[in-house]
């Protein structure tokens, strides 16, 4: 059966319109602050006024680029995605759980806040040692620092987002006899779906800085081990290189992440 189009009126044609010459806008000042600062720096470095030496310059960054690809550059890239998504995904996944056991006992959850707070505010960085005589020097211990950043975030998101959840709802619900198990499935979590997004958002971000600074301390390969070794070899184009590559990662896993939001809200039309 052939479907029905409804026809549009001329003031929603033209909001349509406006909403996407805006974002024509938007890019293209995007794309324009980008190019501009690669030439700016190109020109200044050719120049004299910035030290290529130690602030390298687009062209060479393209040329270590390119000699890179022929030297393992995918296998740094391949190690250091694999050990962010892993502790990403392992620390979103407990924290879930954990902010949904704190959510369902009160008790626990005021016992829980005051060192959730602490453990998030501690530079995890500190902990590089420790982690490493718990869980080894390798990659365990990058992902192990990659899981204990979003970890706590993800907790302190979600245990927020819940417990601001529309109270009149839940007091309607409970008037009508629904469990707590109900509550949490059919109120408090499609509530927090966008919460539970943005801590997504944050973590993708935090998770790739756990590993760059585990891969400090401890890693053989993946791009903070670059990073590391072109400092102490005085390569500092194949660190700015590496600094770039991890920009295009991080901006990649977030765009990943907005597109999932996206597909799943047309999906269940919220």
């Amino acid at each position: 059966m052939k479907q029905l189009e409804i026809p549009v009126s001329p003031e929603r044609a033209e909001y349509l319109r406006r909403r996407k010459r805006r974002k024509r806008q938007v890019l293209s000042c995007q794309i324009g602050i980008l190019v501009s600062f690669f030439l700016l720096w190109e020109v200044l470095a050719r120049v004299g006024i910035i030290d290529s030496f130690i602030l390298s310059q687009p062209t060479r960054v393209l040329e270590t680029l390119l000699n890179m690809s022929q030297n393992h550059l995918l296998l740094h890239i391949g190690v250091t995605l694999y050990e962010t998504l892993t502790g990403f995904v392992l620390g979103v996944a407990l924290g879930l759980i954990i902010a949904v056991a704190l959510w369902w006992s009160g008790f626990a959850s005021s016992v829980a806040e005051p060192y959730l707070v602490v453990l998030n505010s501690l530079p995890k960085i500190a902990l590089g040692p420790v982690i490493i005589l718990l869980v080894g020097a390798g990659t365990q211990a990058v992902i192990f620092m990659a899981l204990a950043i979003s970890l706590v975030v993800t907790v302190l998101e979600m245990l927020s987002g819940f417990r601001s959840t529309d109270p009149e709802l839940i007091k309607m619900a409970r008037t009508f006899g629904a469990t707590k198990r109900q509550l949490f499935a059919k109120i408090v979590l499609p509530a927090n779906l966008g919460t539970l997004f943005n801590s997504l958002k944050i973590n993708i971000g935090l998770s790739l800085v756990g590993v760059i600074a585990g891969e400090f301390l401890v890693s053989k390969a993946g791009l903070g081990y670059l990073i590391v070794y072109g400092g102490q070899v005085f390569q500092l184009d194949l660190v700015m290189s590496s600094v770039l590559i991890l920009a295009v990662l991080a901006a990649l896993m977030y765009e990943s992440v907005v597109v999932a939001q996206r597909l799943l809200q047309r999906r269940f039309g919220k």
